[in-house]
């Protein structure tokens, strides 16, 4: 399974923002003193008593007359309900129980989610004694904090980190390799799932958007097992008009945590956009197998060159990861997609893989003979040995006097001599390096 998610939820200008910004260690959502200021739903990693989850900050839930926004509200609401494991219900402290906090407590008591109640802005003892009153939600004992002098934080991810045990896990087989199809609306992810299930298991239209869920498929062939995870389509904030595909992107990103494999689909007829070097970013920064699949070659013109040239054109694009794995297909008439589940077997096996440490220290040392570790401040990286220490992805530790004097690019010619060496085509690796005395 991916990490736990927790979502911040609460009226306007309770201080959701701000905990969220200290949460997540940087100053990420904007925060101002004015209602309604936080339009995008924003993401970002925490860590707490080494448990790593995902946490979102919401906009503002706030009961209004007009049908129109209530209606927005409710749907913004219940959504990042079902999204979030746990939920942070944030308060006003200073401001005190408004009748919109009942409203909102209303809706988390019907998601049977576990709900942190948390009230903000309590930053001197005298107020602490406001926090009584919001007993009345019947939600569960108010922990005070505040958040922008970080009062009482530790107290409040105590509690947010006891429900992840509480939290049932799916029950995924070790034995099925996770598949997750990413990429703009209207590519053809739900297309070429169906087409490998070999029924209409997922809805199909080419109106887009129709993906809202990161929806999962068990899949049992001679090539092997797999769980293929249809994922909603990413699109440009300024296209963003739904609250509901705000959080399809939270879904998205949770749905490649926890993939093995990542499949980035492409319409042929499209090319490569920044929304999908984002979000396959997001899997190379994971380390993830990472496979692209360009989709409607049968709508392409083409020649005996038109497909290296189309895969250069794509792989300048994504010059931070040229091990990716390339497969051209039309998952409308069928062509190439029967290569689909033997390519993915190829990357997962080498995101599995597993090097001896004697070979792999050897494979090494020839690297620093052939081009040893530049000078840097008059000193001279030296690797005394290198080890295995995981896979999923390939993890290697090097052992070095002083992991300050590694220099970028050397990291990156330490990576391609592992890559030469060991065919990693098709998964990224991670590289750690640390000190030790030289003795």
């Amino acid at each position: 399974m991916g990490k736990p998610v927790v979502a911040i939820v609460g009226r306007p200008n309770v201080g959701k923002s701000t905990l969220f910004n200290k949460l997540a260690g940087k100053r990420i959502a904007i925060v101002e003193d004015t209602p309604g200021v936080t339009r995008d739903r924003i993401y970002a990693q925490a860590e707490w008593l080494r448990h790593n989850f995902t946490i979102i900050d919401t906009g503002g839930i706030e009961p209004t007359n007009e049908d129109i926004i209530m209606v927005q509200m409710r749907r913004q609401a219940n959504i990042a309900i079902e999204t979030a494991d746990v939920i942070i219900f944030i308060v006003d402290g200073k401001a005190g129980l408004h009748p919109a906090d009942y409203e909102v407590a209303q809706m988390l008591r019907k998601s049977g989610k576990q709900i942190v109640l948390v009230v903000n802005k309590i930053d001197r003892r005298e107020l602490e004694d406001n926090a009584f009153e919001f007993y009345n939600l019947g939600i569960g004992n108010p922990i005070t904090i505040s958040a922008t002098q970080g009062l009482g934080l530790g107290d409040m991810l105590d509690e947010v980190v006891a429900h992840f045990d509480e939290i049932v896990s799916e029950d995924e087989d070790e034995e099925y390799i996770k598949i997750a199809m990413v990429g703009k609306p209207n590519v053809g992810k739900s297309s070429l799932i169906n087409k490998l299930l070999g029924e209409n298991r997922n809805i199909v239209s080419n109106i887009p958007g129709t993906t809202r869920d990161a929806i999962d498929s068990k899949l049992e062939t001679a090539e092997g097992k797999f769980i293929l995870i249809d994922t909603a389509g990413l699109r440009r904030k300024s296209k963003i008009k739904e609250e509901i595909e705000r959080y399809s992107v939270i879904r998205t990103l949770t749905a490649v945590e926890r993939a093995d494999i990542c499949i980035l689909m492409i319409d042929a007829t499209e090319g490569l956009t920044d929304q999908d070097e984002k979000i396959i970013g997001y899997a190379h920064e994971l380390n993830k197998a990472i496979m692209v699949i360009v989709n409607k070659w049968d709508l392409i013109e083409k020649d005996d060159k038109t497909m290296n040239e189309y895969k250069a054109n794509i792989s300048s694009g994504l010059k931070f990861m040229p091990y990716a794995s390339f497969l051209f297909i039309s998952a409308l008439t069928g062509q190439r997609v029967n290569k689909v589940l033997s390519m993915a077997n190829e990357c997962y096996a080498n995101y599995s893989k597993r090097i001896s440490t004697g070979i792999l220290n050897d494979v090494v040392s020839k690297a620093v003979l052939m081009n040893e570790p530049p000078i840097v401040a008059l000193r001279r990286m030296k690797i005394f040995y290198v080890t295995q220490i995981g896979t999923k992805p390939p993890t290697f530790i090097f052992f070095v006097n002083d992991p300050a004097l590694l220099h970028f690019s050397y990291e990156r010619y330490l990576e391609n001599k592992l890559r030469e060496s060991f065919d990693f085509k098709g998964t990224g690796i991670k590289l750690i390096f640390r000190q030790r005395k030289e003795e």
